[in-house]
């Protein structure tokens, strides 16, 4: 505040209230009172920039309005898959460009069931990644490094073993299912990659 720098708050809603309430007094009058330092004055520059999940409401804290009301709101949606491709490859190093782009499909493929009420973040995808390339080195398993464009049709089943005991563990516990569903995240997991593996890659090539 005395430098007037910005101050950026992780998972702003799962803060807890006094810590929001001190936010809100710095926010609002520019200033805060510290024990056994006195007042803290803020300089014209000092900001405030924090970031949440409104789709996340577990362990989270509901935000009042007069929060809000200090608050500049700008919603950001998901990369796009090439921008995850490459978020995916710079975080992990893996160098097969399959791998790649098998972890994002599957990985968005999460976020458009109607079974899945939250799916995940590329967060996901880098740790699928990761691990599938550790399993492989384990298993003695070679990766493909085909060009990530094409559709994922006659990959050995080696490969797609690794990828599918990888988005298990990597996916399981970061989908949230309908609370209909009597499916587990495993099952529904299972079904993505046999739809990415092998029904959409049978329905490209009929013959």
């Amino acid at each position: 505040m005395r430098t007037g720098g910005f101050l950026y708050v992780e998972e702003f809603n799962r803060a807890p209230e006094d810590t929001i309430n001190t936010l809100l007094t710095a926010m609002a009058e520019r200033r805060i009172t510290v024990p056994r330092v006195g007042a803290v004055e803020a300089r014209p520059t000092f900001r405030v920039v924090a970031s949440m999940n409104p789709y996340d409401n577990i362990g989270t804290t509901r935000l009042s309005t007069s929060v809000y009301d200090r608050l500049c709101r700008l919603a950001i949606d998901y990369q796009d898959d090439a921008a995850e491709r490459d978020i995916v490859g710079r975080r992990t190093g893996v160098a097969s460009h399959r791998l790649v782009a098998d972890a994002v499909a599957i990985t968005r493929a999460t976020r458009e069931r109607d079974d899945i009420r939250q799916g995940s973040s590329v967060r996901g995808a880098i740790d699928l990644a990761l691990v599938a390339a550790q399993l492989a080195a384990i298993r003695g398993v070679a990766l493909p490094d085909e060009p990530s464009v094409q559709p994922p049709r006659g990959l050995p089943e080696d490969y797609t073993a690794v990828v599918l005991d990888a988005l298990l563990l990597a996916l399981s516990g970061r989908i949230f299912l309908d609370e209909t569903m009597e499916a587990t995240p495993e099952t529904v997991l299972e079904q993505i990659w046999e739809d990415h593996f092998l029904l959409r890659p049978a329905a490209a090539d009929p013959g």
